[in-house]
């Protein structure tokens, strides 16, 4: 195999990742009219497996689904060492059409790019199941599933559907899977020598920096909790103020305190309260109850850790000196993760080589490949997405810049293939 810097026609692949970008944005995709929905084993979803499917048996791929829904496909026999590409194909509630599905188009766009320059790479592709959470509430639980990062029962019991609270072991079943061979899914694994994922970058660093393309070199871990604070609901007139047990207060002071401790922290540590409630929930009553969400993240293990500890005792101390209690609940947390230094070094060789420039730089969202980068060496590669917006019906990102990275990634995996 050649070694030389391959260069492809990237308009044309530009123009076939944009035609299946906006095939699978159709109505046969989506659960809605607005925006893209769809999640693990509803017919949209089965819908848009097939899709990639199809164009990949056209190829000449193996494709198959390991015993909950994760979809692969292969166009080596097993046990021969392949190189994995791909992302996931579910979306949040209300979504756009490049999360996710855009990192299984370039993929797919990899592998005919290997069938027509008779490459001959080992690939093989990979959309995990369920990595927005939107059906069971649970992120990346496809990619969490494979590296056995859950427990049976949490699967029986629960994790459970976000639409009719059943669990996720009943749909699995009624889908057609087989959820008792859950354990089996870490073969999803076996042969891959390395793994790259393109991603939209969900933030706007690279717009507003003039690069086209980042090289991501770690993802940040994060930690999900809630903090519920308990004081007394009164009447919200005839209390005076010195009398109340507002625990709406304390939230709020938490709060502010969360911004100064992520900020303390530094080295890209962020907080978030995404989530607010009060109990009762009425303009005329003093807050008798409060639960705010924490979503806190970095790639310093030890701070975004701390972060998420000095934030639960500071709730409680504050709750105490106004005669309320604070109680921290964690959802889930996952650790940060380094990816690997030769993936990392060789996409960076081949965007050098390409002539565009770029960034390193660490993903501050999770995604699939975090799962399972402790066990196959990887990496990936962000691309802009206009103005950073994700997670929304505006989301855009060019389909030429994925074709960009389609190229690096292809050279990439070349150079990996015929050095390992």
């Amino acid at each position: 195999m050649a070694t030389g810097q391959l260069t492809i026609d990237r308009a044309k692949s530009a123009e076939r990742i944009g035609r299946d970008v906006d095939n699978l944005a159709g109505p046969d995709y989506t659960l809605s009219d607005e925006a893209i929905k769809r999640y693990a084993y509803t017919q949209v979803y089965r819908n848009t497996l097939d899709y990639f499917a199809s164009e990949l048996q056209a190829l000449g791929f193996e494709v198959y689904e390991d015993p909950v829904g994760t979809f692969v496909a292969r166009n080596r026999p097993a046990g021969e060492g392949v190189f994995g590409v791909g992302s996931h194909c579910d979306s949040n509630r209300n979504g756009g059409k490049y999360d996710g599905t855009l990192g299984v188009v370039t993929a797919l766009e990899i592998c005919r790019l290997n069938n027509e320059l008779g490459l001959g790479l080992p690939l093989k592709l990979i959309s995990f199941l369920e990595e927005e959470g939107s059906g069971f509430g649970q992120m990346l639980l496809g990619s969490r599933i494979i590296a056995q990062r859950v427990e049976e029962k949490e699967l029986r019991e629960s994790f459970l559907s976000e639409d009719d609270g059943r669990p996720f072991w009943e749909h699995a079943e009624e889908a057609g899977y087989e959820p008792e061979r859950w354990r089996e899914a870490v073969q999803v694994l076996d042969d891959l020598y390395g793994w790259i994922e393109l991603h939209i970058e969900q933030a706007r660093v690279l717009q507003d920096t003039g690069h086209r393309i980042g090289i991501v070199n770690a993802i940040a871990g994060y930690v999900h909790a809630d903090i519920t604070i308990r004081g007394r609901s009164d009447h919200a007139g005839a209390t005076p103020m010195d009398f109340r047990q507002d625990a709406g207060l304390v939230a709020a002071e938490c709060m502010l305190e969360l911004e100064r401790l992520a900020s303390a922290a530094g080295g890209g540590t962020v907080g978030t309260v995404g989530e607010m409630e009060l109990k009762p929930g009425l303009i005329n009553a003093v807050p008798g109850e409060a639960r705010f969400s924490l979503d806190i993240r970095g790639v310093d293990e030890g701070a975004f850790r701390g972060v998420a500890r000095d934030i639960a005792a500071f709730a409680e101390k504050a709750a105490g000196e106004r005669g309320m209690t604070a109680g921290y609940t964690q959802r889930q947390t996952l650790s940060a993760m380094q990816l690997d230094d030769n993936v990392v070094a060789a996409l960076e060789s081949a965007v050098e080589a390409s002539g565009e420039p770029y960034m390193a730089m660490h993903s501050g969202a999770a995604h699939d490949t975090m799962s399972i980068a402790d066990r196959v060496p990887s990496a990936m590669v962000f691309v802009p997405c206009k103005d950073g917006i994700s997670h929304s019906p505006e989301e855009y990102a060019n389909p030429a810049d994925a074709a960009l990275g389609a190229e690096i990634m292809l050279n990439a995996i070349r150079s990996l293939s015929t050095s390992g």
